[in-house]
């Protein structure tokens, strides 16, 4: 069982990343939905937190998180967690595509996909992320490019 919930990973993580002087990503907004994302190596989580996730640690893997929201401002300002079917690739700059497995971590009131891959030192990948929702909504997709890098 978790020690700490996705959404006090993803709060530790943009906390971290605002120290290491990275940048988190911006959400974006695709009609009523608003997708969070962020890609970083494993070795920047907390040993409790990979542990509780089954998430190895490595400067040479790579991971991302993505939350789908749903406006609803008479439930919440940040809207509701929506379930989606989530299909992601990366390509690299020479072109190499990769499909990756995403998981879906469900914890009631948060709805989270995470995936962990191999990443080599300096490798920067474009990611596309298909998403269609599970409420019914429209499919649509997310691109953002990260580059991964070891310490």
């Amino acid at each position: 069982m978790p020690i700490k919930t996705i959404h006090q990973l993803v709060v530790a993580l943009l906390f971290a990343f605002l120290a290491l002087g990275a940048q988190a990503d911006t959400p974006v907004k695709v009609g009523e939905y608003t997708v969070h994302f962020s890609a970083f190596n494993t070795d920047t989580l907390q040993p409790n937190m990979a542990k509780a996730y089954n998430i190895t640690r490595s400067k040479n893997r790579g991971m991302f998180t993505i939350s789908i929201m749903k406006e609803a401002p008479s439930l919440s300002p940040m809207g509701k967690p929506v379930r989606a079917r989530i299909k992601a690739s990366a390509s690299n700059l020479t072109g190499q595509l990769r499909d990756f497995k995403v998981r879906e971590i469900d914890e009631g009131d948060a709805v989270y996909y995470i995936s962990v891959f191999h990443v080599a030192a300096g490798e920067t990948l474009d990611f596309d992320i298909k998403i269609s929702p599970d409420d019914g909504g429209k499919p649509f997709s997310v691109k953002f490019r990260q580059q991964f890098y070891t310490r």
